[in-house]
């Protein structure tokens, strides 16, 4: 459709448009309410993750102090990952990773 088949029309034809046709042809979508919580929620969360971020970086206490106690507790974490992970191949019976029977 050209510019100059516009002027063509009349309105009785422009009441037959397909409002989410002419969206779709022009590579537009209608926004919904849920499109609009999720992309609120998704700023949100990265945002969020982003202020913890720079809380850390910019926390009163020592950079190397700090990257200490971030790295105990990612080991601990790991470690409790790993105590979990036993207990539940011990309880199932299956055996560990890599076990040859």
């Amino acid at each position: 459709m050209k510019w100059s088949d516009l002027a063509d029309l009349r309105w009785k034809d422009l009441k037959k448009i397909d409002r989410d046709g002419v969206l779709n042809r022009l590579g537009l979508e209608e926004r919904t309410p849920m499109t609009d919580l999720f992309t609120g929620l998704g700023l949100f969360t990265v945002g969020m993750l982003l202020g913890t971020g720079l809380g850390i970086l910019f926390a009163p206490k020592a950079g190397a102090e700090t990257r200490t106690r971030l790295g105990e507790s990612l080991r601990r974490g790991s470690r409790r990952a790993d105590e979990f992970g036993q207990r539940m191949r011990s309880e199932v019976g299956s055996p560990a990773p890599g076990h040859v029977s």
